[in-house]
C-alpha cells in the first residue's frame, strides 16, 4: 500500500508504444538503417525542445533573431532540416560551429547557434544524413565521438561563465524550493540513442565477419546427405 501511494504521489505519463505509417520508402531500408533513421528523428526532435525550453529561459537571445520565439525557433529549424548554415556561426560547421557557440564572448544568438551546431554535428557524424537506406554506411566511432561532444557541450553549459559571471545559458534550474533537470534528461537522452546506434552498428558489423566466418567453416558440414544409392558403374 505504501508502494502505490508513492506511485500515486508521483504519476508516469500513460500511453502505448506505436509505429509510424508504412512508408515506400521502407522498402529501402534494413532494420539497421530504419532503427539509425528514428534515432536521428527523436535526437533532433529532442533538440527543438531543448531550444525551445532554453528560448523560454532566455528570451533576450530569440529577440535576437526575430519577433517572436516561434518564429526564432522556426528560422532554426528550417536551417538545419535544409542543411543551411547559420550567418551568425561564420561559417564553421560542426565541432567547430559548437566551440564558437560557447564562447563566452559570443554576442549572437547563443540558443540557435548551440542547436544549430549541435544538430550539425549530430547529421555530420551520421554522414550528412537524416535518413539512411541499403546503400548508406555509419561509422560507429564517429557516432559515439558525437555522442562525447554531446557530454562535453552539456558540461560546458552548465560550468561556463560569461565575463560579467553569468551562465552562458539560463538551463537547468536547483534551488530548495524547485528542481527543473529537464534539460539534462533531453541531453541524457540524445547522448543515450547515439549511444545505442554506434553499439548496434558496431555490432552488426562484426557479427557480418562472424557470419561469413561460420559459413566458410562450417558449410560442409551443412550440405544435404545422398538418401538413395547411386547406380552402379558397368
Amino acid at each position: 500500500m505504501l508502494l502505490l501511494m508513492g506511485c500515486a504521489q508521483t504519476p508516469a505519463p500513460r500511453g502505448e508504444v506505436k509505429g509510424e505509417d508504412f512508408g515506400s520508402g521502407e522498402l529501402l531500408q534494413s532494420d539497421s538503417n530504419r532503427m539509425a533513421t528514428l534515432a536521428m528523428k527523436a535526437n533532433l526532435q529532442s533538440l527543438m525542445r531543448l531550444m525551445d525550453k532554453l528560448y523560454q529561459r532566455n528570451p533576450a537571445e530569440w529577440k535576437k533573431t526575430a519577433d517572436s520565439r516561434e518564429a526564432a525557433a522556426a528560422y532554426v529549424r528550417i536551417a538545419i532540416m535544409e542543411r543551411q548554415p547559420w550567418a551568425e556561426l561564420q561559417g564553421r560547421r560542426d565541432v567547430a560551429a559548437l566551440s564558437l557557440a560557447l564562447e563566452p564572448g559570443f554576442a549572437g544568438d547563443r540558443v540557435a547557434a548551440f542547436i544549430h551546431a549541435l544538430a550539425d554535428t549530430l547529421i555530420t557524424a551520421h554522414g550528412g544524413r537524416t535518413s539512411f537506406t541499403l546503400i548508406n554506411g555509419l561509422d560507429p566511432q564517429l557516432i559515439y565521438n558525437a555522442a562525447r561532444n554531446v557530454e562535453i557541450a552539456n558540461w560546458i553549459l552548465n560550468t561556463r561563465r560569461t565575463a560579467t559571471g553569468a551562465p552562458l545559458l539560463l538551463s537547468n534550474h536547483l534551488n530548495e524550493g524547485e528542481r527543473n533537470l529537464s534539460f539534462e534528461r533531453e541531453m541524457g537522452m540524445v547522448i543515450g540513442r547515439l549511444d545505442l546506434i554506434a553499439s548496434y552498428t558496431t555490432e552488426r558489423y562484426r557479427r557480418s565477419v562472424i557470419g561469413y566466418a561460420q559459413g566458410l567453416v562450417a558449410g560442409p558440414f551443412f550440405q544435404f546427405l545422398p538418401v538413395q544409392s547411386l547406380p552402379a558403374v558397368q
